[in-house]
């Protein structure tokens, strides 16, 4: 069990938390939410111990263990991957290096077996005779190959590293379980395996994630940060919805009906402060309005930009037909596909590379090596890519960058248009170089909302984004009258976009116009993809 009992946090001027009481107990998952900057990865790392609080108590029950989800991709690249999800558990992992260590002695003296002994009764309690197999299911779960499992940190991708150290926060039991943003880096099957596992998880779960889908599957309370307050609700992340949409109205309304009675009373002071008759009166009423605190009733810090596509033109009949259509890099291969009016198709599975390896195609990034695709006279397109950092090279401020892909030039229009995306103020004079990557996400959906194009093209557009900027999102792509084509790890996001669900296979593809849960549900599908991949695991 976690207790927190008056902690508070400030950074010079700024309170970051102030008197937070908390429990987090067994067999329970908490989501930690809230706006960008309002403290739920400091939050997690003072639990770990690896940041410092000020007032108050942090406290985790004697004897039992913490694991934590490591961000620093790179800090076991001369470890086998094996190896590397062991070390998450560092009781067993010392026992097996010190019992590795003795065996291996040329000259066994009397001490040392005497050690081992020890040793290996440890390292059977410890479960260290099973270590290995644990490992590699958590790491199969993960969608680590076999293969990849007994290379070297340093010999995989960084995609596989970031699943590795999921494994490594896994692995062994731990008795509470703190997770930064565990589904980046994930596609949807694995993320489905993880929602499996901490839904079955008897200990403690606490989890930052902007995923509304992963938060509503695992979650039994949800922890709010605002204002420097966190407050737990008991259920999932649509009840806790829910429930501050309802809160927050109560206090827009008693905000409002205060704001209301402070003008009464102004106005009746101003009239009547000079009169003598009334003059007591309006003293009374000057005490009342001072007692009103109206800075004391908050609604939320929360911040959620505009996100609307409106197209120059309508879509015509004709939008976009490929045929046998190849990349020079191999990953994609005799690729067939029409695209009607009206689709917004969601291209999902395990063929990252083919997915982007399209997108770049249609997108005119990069030549077809092979086949040929048209798209209609009447579509115009606008890309998202998944890497950006060619978009902001140089020493721009975010005003003259975004002027660049504006048809009105006026310095009031762009500066405007950057405030509905939470650029206002001295923020729009920001090089474009030093931008966090949420930031740069929201610059290239502004440029793309400033083109007008009536088909959309976006390869995992929610990536860096929290969860008002992805509902924001999610809620523009939703009501846009063109086509969009893409590709997102957010399940909701997926399943309340897309119209038409299409998966490139080794060799072929499925589609499917329906959404994405039918899609989940749908034998056919399940059949297909079984052949396909060799195997019965579920896209998601």
């Amino acid at each position: 069990m976690v207790t927190i009992t008056d902690m508070s946090l400030s950074y010079g001027e700024r309170t970051l938390f102030k008197d937070v009481n908390l429990k987090f107990t067994a067999g329970n998952c908490y989501g930690i939410i809230g706006a960008n900057g309002a403290g739920k990865s400091t939050f997690l790392k003072i639990i770990a111990g690896e940041a410092e609080h000020g007032r108050g108590a942090v406290s985790v029950s004697p004897g039992e263990r913490v694991a934590v989800l490591r961000q620093d991709h790179f800090a076991f690249e001369a470890f086998p991957v094996v190896e590397t999800v062991i070390m998450g558990y560092p009781k067993l992992y010392a026992v097996q290096k010190e019992r590795e260590a003795i065996y291996a002695k040329e000259d066994f003296s009397e001490a040392d077996g005497l050690r081992v002994s020890e040793l290996e009764g440890d390292f059977a309690e410890l479960g260290g005779w099973e270590a290995e197999s644990q490992a590699g299911q958590i790491l199969s779960g993960l969608g680590i190959e076999e293969a990849d499992q007994g290379k070297v940190m340093a010999e995989i991708d960084e995609s596989k590293k970031v699943r590795v150290l999921l494994a490594q926060a896994l692995f062994g039991n731990p008795d509470i379980l703190l997770l930064d943003e565990p589904t980046n880096g994930l596609d949807l099957e694995s993320i489905a395996w993880l929602e499996d596992f901490l839904m079955d998880f008897p200990n403690t779960v606490i989890v930052v994630s902007h995923d509304r889908h992963f938060l509503n599957a695992v979650c039994t309370q949800i922890c709010d940060i605002d204002f420097g307050k966190i407050t737990a609700y008991s259920g999932n992340y649509d009840f806790w919805y829910q429930m501050s949409q309802i809160l927050q109205r109560q206090a827009r309304d008693q905000l409002k009906k205060r704001e209301e009675k402070s003008r009464e009373l102004k106005e009746f002071i101003q009239r009547f402060a000079s009169n003598a008759a009334k003059s007591r009166q309006a003293t009374s009423r000057k005490k009342v309005l001072e007692k009103l605190d109206l800075e004391g009733i908050t609604v939320t810090s929360r911040k959620f930009p505009y996100v609307g596509f409106k197209p120059e033109r309508e879509v015509g009949n004709k939008v976009l037909r490929l045929e046998d259509v190849s990349s020079e890099d191999g990953a994609l291969s005799r690729f067939s596909l029409t695209v009607n009016k009206g689709d917004k198709i969601a291209f999902v599975g395990l063929e990252h590379q083919a997915k982007s390896a399209l997108f770049d195609l249609i997108a005119g990034e990069k030549k077809a090596a092979a086949g040929e695709y048209a798209w209609g006279q009447t579509i115009s397109v606008s890309y998202f890519p998944k890497e950006n950092a060619r978009w902001f090279a140089g020493g721009l401020s975010i005003a003259d960058w975004l002027k660049q892909y504006s048809p009105d030039q006026d310095e009031t229009y762009v500066r405007s248009f950057l405030g509905r995306m939470l650029f206002s103020g001295d923020e729009a004079l920001k090089p474009v170089d030093v931008l966090s990557g949420g930031e740069k996400v929201r610059c290239m959906l502004a440029r793309m909302m400033l083109s007008g194009a009536n088909a959309l093209i976006l390869d995992e557009p929610t990536n860096h984004l929290d969860l008002e900027a992805i509902t924001a999102l999610n809620d523009g792509l939703a009501a846009f009258k063109g086509v969009v084509l893409f590709n997102a790890h957010d399940h909701q996001f997926v399943n309340s976009v897309a119209n038409r669900i299409v998966e490139i296979l080794p060799e072929g593809l499925i589609d499917r116009v329906m959404r994405f849960d039918d899609y989940l549900a749908d034998q056919s599908v399940k059949a297909l993809r079984a052949r396909a991949y060799h195997h019965e695991r579920l896209l998601i």
